[in-house]
């Protein structure tokens, strides 16, 4: 049984840093193409960064956001740096065989972890 698991969420002040996590159990984050997506109240799910064999970034957060992946771990991170009230909303990791940016692609989800960021 697949499960991702997120964390690492919270409020911070717009500037500041958030590092979050996810966690799998039952597949190997190595074989797969894992993205992190995220959801403001009242809006689509959006792309923000998947990897695989190279990091992808949508353009909102490049230069701002890096997914990394430890192999030992199991865990893929997403470092959100210089944030900003329009980062807000529900993070999530999800993980699917090929690379994708669209969220309809992907097999595996985590619960989600809320991000706030006030101003």
């Amino acid at each position: 049984q697949v499960q991702l698991i997120e964390s690492g969420g919270g409020l911070v002040q717009a500037g500041g840093s958030l590092r979050l996590s996810c966690a799998a159990s039952g597949l190997t984050f190595a074989n797969y193409a894992v993205a992190w997506f995220r959801q403001a109240p009242g809006k689509e799910r959006e792309f923000v960064a998947m990897l695989r064999f190279s990091d992808y970034y949508a353009e909102s957060v490049q230069g701002r956001f890096t997914i990394s992946r430890d192999n030992a771990k199991n865990t893929v991170y997403l470092q959100m740096n210089s944030l900003n009230p329009e980062d807000t909303g529900v993070y999530y990791c999800a993980v699917n065989a090929a690379q994708s940016i669209r969220p309809a692609d992907y097999n595996f989800w985590g619960q989600g972890t809320q991000v706030t960021v006030s101003s």
